[in-house]
């Protein structure tokens, strides 16, 4: 039985990666290390500091700078990006998000959010769908980032279902690694060759509904 649906944040519900991008390459014009959208994919699905290192280790490398440095430079770089996600609106919902969330309410399905972005939940604010999630779950409290499976086992524990009753869906490959080592079925959307190991596979989130879901448990 689906008694919850956990999404990831970025690429799944809103596409704010363009403005990680650009906080990112600023960070990385700064210290003068090339840094383009190819390289950038690298950085799907890792945290903060896990991006800063990979962008480091395309210069001198993350063992060239102090812990202290490297959190002022992580600092620095969410400042900016936040100050370019006061420009999401409702309107940035991705294609079919909407009407899915609605759906899994209405068929009282729990629903959570497992993004490693500490901007969640300024994000889901702005999108203005705070209210159609039961659970977001907090990256800062959560001791191992994706492909590690803890924030989606958090969500699982907080939403009062076992991983066997949740369905994860997911547009990175470190995310479905993190759905299927939790146990849950998982849903990849996009790049279909970076969601190999998922159980079902989207173009992208206007195929996603509630029967689709379901008849995955099935």
């Amino acid at each position: 039985m689906l008694k919850a649906v956990i999404f990831d944040l970025d690429g799944v519900v809103t596409d704010s990666a363009v403005y990680h991008y650009r906080a990112w390459k600023r960070i990385a014009e700064k210290l003068e290390i090339p840094f383009d959208e190819t390289y950038n994919e690298k950085l799907k699905g890792v945290s903060r500091m896990e991006s800063l290192n990979l962008i480091l280790d395309n210069g001198k490398g993350h063992d060239s700078y102090t812990e202290e440095e490297k959190e002022k430079l992580t600092f620095e770089k969410n400042e900016y990006y936040r100050e370019l996600i006061r420009q999401i609106t409702p309107k940035d919902l991705l294609p079919g998000i909407g009407e899915l969330l609605v759906e899994l309410k209405e068929a009282g399905i729990s629903v959570g959010l497992a993004s490693v972005s500490r901007n969640a939940e300024f994000i889901i604010r702005q999108l203005n769908v705070q209210e159609k999630f039961d659970y977001i779950a907090d990256a800062a409290k959560v001791a191992r980032s994706k492909p590690y499976p803890d924030i989606f086992l958090d969500c699982a524990t907080h939403l009062d279902a076992l991983p066997s009753e949740c369905i994860g869906v997911e547009d990175a490959k470190a995310g479905i690694e993190a759905i299927k080592r939790a146990g849950m079925k998982a849903v990849g959307v996009g790049n279909a060759k970076q969601m190999q190991e998922a159980d079902l596979i989207l173009n992208g989130t206007g195929e996603l509904s509630l029967a689709r879901l379901q008849k995955l448990m099935e």
